[in-house]
């Protein structure tokens, strides 16, 4: 049956190309829709007036009549469909009527007929659709639907394609959810009925990669069942190449090689300050790399201290990595040397590729490194570092802080921003990786080599753009349950300005792809740089919350608001506190405090007062994570609050109970150190704001809500 009704498809899908279309009309998107049981409704194919009375006396009652023509796409705008036509008379009027509009919206435009199609009772609009998204190929697309989808963009995007399941969960995923379970005594839709409408078309377009736009608008929903009352399909211009796929086996071979290699060779060493060569080779020797580190210049027989070489096939042995620090121009006869030694991967760090318009020639390094698998980081890119390898393939500045944090970046510019704010914070980091214009090696590499780094806790990426979208969903969805994965996606904001051929179409604009797609995937996607690097730096820091609890203790009552109002923006529950505990807490704060969420021990209070609170906290299994404001007085300084907390938490944490605690310390400048203190030991602390320990809480939330923990 499957095979059949595939067979029907590219029949038409072939007849339709072979006329040098890409849009087909209604008639045959009905022949596709009925081969893959997308509900629509009655209709025929009138090509002449008594045809189109007729199939309207057959329908027996009110009928849409709409132009069909292979050239004229948007039938409303050419004054082609007409609404609630019934009887005879009417039918002949509506009929003359809409040819006379096509004809004035398009002389040359080939009409087929008119279709007269069965009228849909009165229910909720809403559209389903499918497009082929540069990034991740096939999507599928709900939404509330009509006239207004394109106002309202309230729609959701998920990788075709869907099972019943996740088809559902569509449903929930619009900011009006509720309207399809029924408002202000409105019925409710049959959520099952859409949900199978979208899981068709999601089917449909992962069938046929031709097929560049699928749009049910409007599917009318209701208690009964779901119909597209229109349905419009386009085909692709050209169908795109497929990229060339790595098995994960080979991809942690070649990654295990880069990260932790035995021997390296720099390709363009230099003896002379200033150049990049010099400083790669300074990098790796001063960093402390135990490796072999083997300096390849044609024109000098010792490069600080080691042996050069003429080529790296001179170089004896095995060699893991070569980093290219010369002209792009000569990279690939280069690189064609790499190859013929069997190295297997190349740092390339020259510019002057296809971000300066040099296209064939980073093609060129491309072709080579496919012809003798040679796996290519770069180029146009800062280096690498590999910190618990001592390894610094950089001309930047070095860093050897280890730890656990992966961060990775698009922009050069951005890979510095990071290596200072990880300096600053000291942020101990596994690895810090350029990636360039990615013209082989890119994030989904990257996250499956971290996934299984064990020197690694956390992943931080900057992107400006995913090579294959799809490999990197794969890649996080086998990451995200072992560990969180950050991504900072930039270019947000040009986001949506492509032609588009339909309405799901024109909504499907990169960024609003993106933000369901990466959600979808499991990562937390951070709002700006700064965010992105806090919460690499503080997701490893919390422990994992165990339920959705949370209580605010705080010494300022303003503090208090806006760190509840913090909590409500991060989609964070404030626990409602029972009577038992209501009291407990009420035992430690005086008469003129507050119990509740938050409870406020107010300012005056001497350190046992936030002691007695604190402990309460974490003693009470009801309280899943604690929320703490602190405001500076000379009752109880910064230090001695940040020391009181620390030592809490620990003697907590050998008893075995872990809880997320995080901090806000409003007050003098002596608070930056209380925080940098209280960081150190395992309680995320920020001075003169609110918003950001709890957006640290809440990216821990949402993570542990991913990897299937909460």
């Amino acid at each position: 049956m499957a095979e059949d009704r595939v067979l029907r498809v590219r029949t038409l899908l072939e007849a339709v190309r072979a006329e040098g279309r890409t849009a087909l009309t209604a008639p045959e998107g009905k022949v596709i829709a009925d081969a893959y049981a997308i509900a629509v409704p009655g209709e025929e194919l009138a090509t002449d007036v008594d045809e189109a009375v007729s199939y309207a006396a057959r329908f027996g009652g009110p009928v849409v009549m709409k132009i069909v023509s292979p050239d004229i796409l948007h039938k409303t705008d050419a004054g082609g469909v007409i609404v609630g036509v019934e009887g005879a008379t009417d039918v002949r009027a509506a009929f003359h009527k809409i040819i006379e509009n096509a004809r004035a919206y398009d002389a040359q435009a080939r009409i087929e007929g008119v279709q007269v199609q069965e009228l849909l009772p009165k229910g909720q609009e809403v559209i389903v659709g499918a497009v082929t998204d540069p990034t991740f190929g096939k999507v599928v697309a709900f939404g509330l639907g009509g006239v207004l989808v394109e106002v309202l963009k309230d729609v959701t995007f998920r990788l075709a394609p869907v099972d019943a399941d996740e088809a559902l969960s569509m449903l929930d995923s619009i900011r009006a959810a509720e309207i399809l379970r029924g408002v202000r005594g409105a019925p409710a839709v049959d959520r099952w009925a859409i949900a199978e409408q979208i899981r068709r078309v999601s089917e449909l377009v992962a069938d046929f990669p031709e097929i560049a736009e699928v749009d049910l608008n409007p599917v009318i929903a209701t208690p009964e069942g779901a119909v597209a009352a229109d349905i419009r399909i386009i085909l692709a211009e050209e169908v795109a190449k497929p990229r060339r796929k790595y098995t994960r086996d080979e991809i942690l071979v070649s990654m295990r090689r880069l990260m932790q290699p035995s021997s390296v060779a720099v390709i363009g060493a230099s003896n002379e300050q200033g150049k990049i060569g010099n400083s790669v080779m300074r990098n790796l020797i001063d960093g402390g790399f135990s490796g072999e580190i083997h300096p390849v210049n044609p024109k000098a027989d010792d490069i600080l201290g080691r042996k050069a070489y003429k080529s790296v096939t001179d170089i004896p042995g095995e060699v893991d990595v070569a980093v290219f620090a010369i002209p792009a121009k000569f990279v690939a006869s280069a690189l064609e040397e790499v190859g013929r030694k069997g190295i297997p991967n190349a740092v390339l760090i020259p510019s002057g590729f296809a971000e300066t318009g040099e296209h064939e020639l980073q093609d060129e390094i491309v072709a080579i490194g496919e012809r003798y698998g040679v796996r290519l980081l770069g180029p146009n890119i800062y280096g690498y570092y590999s910190t618990w390898q001592d390894l610094c393939a950089t001309f930047c500045t070095p860093y050897d802080v280890k730890g656990g944090v992966a961060l990775t970046s698009q922009s050069g510019g951005i890979g510095m921003a990071i290596l200072g704010f990880a300096r600053t914070t000291k942020t101990g980091v596994s690895a810090i990786v350029g990636l360039g214009n990615k013209s082989d090696l890119d994030e989904d590499d990257l996250l499956t080599w971290f996934g299984e780094d064990p020197n690694t806790k956390c992943i931080a990426m900057h992107l400006e753009d995913l090579k294959d979208g799809r490999a990197f969903v794969e890649a996080a969805r086998a990451t995200v349950p072992k560990k969180p994965v950050v991504v900072l996606k930039a270019g947000r904001t040009a986001a949506g300005a492509k032609a588009a051929g339909s309405h799901t179409g024109a909504l499907a604009g990169d960024d609003a792809v993106y933000e369901d797609i990466l959600k979808q995937a499991g990562v937390i996607r951070a709002p700006g740089l700064n965010e992105m690097l806090e919460y690499a730096r503080g997701l490893p820091v919390l422990p994992t919350p165990q339920g959705d609890n949370i209580v605010i203790i705080t010494g300022a009552g303003g503090s208090g608001v806006l760190l509840s109002d913090a909590v409500t923006d991060n989609s964070l529950s404030l626990m409602e506190i029972p009577p038992d505990l209501d009291a407990s807490f009420r035992k430690f704060i005086p008469p003129f405090g507050a119990a509740g969420n938050p409870v406020d021990i107010t300012g005056g209070e001497p350190p046992s007062t936030y002691e007695a609170t604190i402990r309460l906290g974490l003693e009470d299994p009801r309280i899943h994570s604690l929320v703490l404001g602190y405001w500076h007085t000379i009752v109880t300084p910064p230090m001695v609050f940040a020391e009181l907390t620390a030592r809490v938490v620990a003697e907590f944490r050998e008893r075995g109970i872990e809880k997320p605690v995080v901090a806000s310390l409003a007050g003098d400048v002596e608070v930056e150190e209380a925080c940098q203190y209280l960081y150190e030991r395992g309680v995320v602390a920020y001075p003169y704001t609110t918003e950001k320990p709890v957006a640290v809480l809440g990216a821990k939330y949402r993570w542990a809500r991913a990897a299937g923990l909460l």
